[in-house]
């Protein structure tokens, strides 16, 4: 079964924990980095925190077979 992962802030993802999705809380850019590299292969979709997304910017494509979404603001 794919899973759903939301990354990111504490205060911004852990509520999604209530809807059974995978939260990692990563508060600076490395633990987002090093969280995103260690993704399972069950993994299909990454909703990301702007600020999450802003640290993968500047990491190469990364699994094509992983689909991500950033959260507004």
């Amino acid at each position: 079964m794919a899973l759903l992962v939301v990354l990111g802030e504490a205060s911004r993802v852990e509520g999604f924990a209530l809807g059974s999705a995978s939260v990692i809380a990563a508060e600076d850019a490395d633990a987002v980095r090093r969280a995103w590299a260690s993704l399972p292969a069950e993994v299909a979709l990454v909703v990301l925190t702007y600020k999450a997304a802003e640290a993968l910017e500047s990491e190469p494509a990364g699994r094509q077979d992983v689909l991500s979404v950033v959260m507004p603001r």
